[in-house]
């Protein structure tokens, strides 16, 4: 398709457009992806979105949860939402099972939701590569409310955070192990910890697991958006507590943006991903090195020695 075609396309909120142009930013080719970056800068910036960040412990179901927040939201007309799932990728084969969508098969089959599964690939904090670019697709397709769903396995994931308003942590009931598991690195960045699966013979354990985690986050340091890190309990499965996420979550905004903190910590955001294209390019041009690189390591030069003399 023409960049012209896109362009039309996405502007008409047609999601076989948008799935195309998103193919295209996540393709490793030059020409493709610069094809998508050209729609990405027609559009311009959408500020009037609201970026929410899902990660947590595996097995916390959070393809269900996403999927009950999403069908409560959309009982507003004018919410439209798009939900970017990241799977993991195998470290042997490179492949994905990407099966977050058919977890969500009533949200998929709304007409204002759109469902988009990616790999991690290779990268690290959580995220694929191009997640972001698919976002502000999204967005110039019209999608107000965008549910990024990272990989989530452990304390890393914390990329997200630097894409997104908000940051929700998904878990289990029962603390003890899974609250050392998880440290101060993912616990810092949370705005909103949900403990799912509050039901049945959990419910209790649930609400115990909530206040252990509320006495933990007490000895966190005060977060830069001056919000007070919440606790709820829900069960997604049965759509409890989701009403009560969402209070919370319009709490959060009507604070970052009477407060301006939206505003800024979006410029940072935009100050993050540049360095970090630099630094994909700079490691983009490793290829073109490798000869030289063996060359060195083969005449018993240090590591150092080699990447002075390489890069200089």
């Amino acid at each position: 398709m023409t960049k012209e075609q896109l362009i039309a396309g996405i502007a008409a909120g047609d999601t076989r457009t948008l799935s195309r142009a998103i193919t295209l930013a996540e393709s490793t080719l030059a020409e493709k992806r610069n094809l998508a970056l050209e729609v990405i800068s027609y559009f311009g910036p959408q500020n009037d979105t609201y970026r929410i960040g899902i990660t947590g412990t595996p097995g916390a179901g959070k393809s269900t949860f996403i999927e009950a927040i999403g069908i409560s939201l959309l009982q507003d007309p004018k919410r439209k939402i798009a939900v970017l799932s990241v799977d993991p990728s195998s470290g042997k084969t490179h492949g994905s099972i990407l099966g977050d969508k058919t977890r969500m098969n009533k949200l998929s089959a709304h007409k204002r939701a759109y469902i988009r599964p990616s790999a991690s690939g290779l990268q690290l904090g959580g995220l694929a590569k191009n997640t972001r670019l698919a976002m502000l697709l999204c967005e110039a397709a019209g999608y107000n409310t965008i549910l990024i769903e990272s990989v989530g396995v452990g304390q890393g994931e914390t990329e997200v955070a630097q894409l997104t308003d908000l940051f929700t942590l998904v878990l289990n009931p029962g603390g003890g192990d899974e609250l050392q598991g998880i440290k101060r690195g993912i616990m810092e960045m949370a705005d909103i910890i949900v403990i799912n699966k509050a039901d049945g013979n959990s419910e209790q354990q649930a609400k115990i697991t909530a206040k252990e985690y509320s006495m933990a986050l007490h000895l966190m340091p005060e977060n830069n958006n001056q919000w007070i890190p919440k606790v709820i309990t829900c069960s997604a499965l049965k759509h409890k507590g989701i009403d009560a996420f969402w209070e919370r979550v319009f709490d959060f905004e009507k604070q970052v943006t009477r407060n301006h903190w939206k505003a800024n910590h979006r410029k940072k955001q935009m100050l993050y991903w540049a360095r970090k294209s630099v630094q994909d390019l700079l490691l983009g041009k490793l290829s073109g090195y490798e000869d030289a690189i063996t060359k060195g390591l083969a005449e018993g030069k240090l590591p150092e020695e080699v990447a002075r003399e390489v890069v200089i």
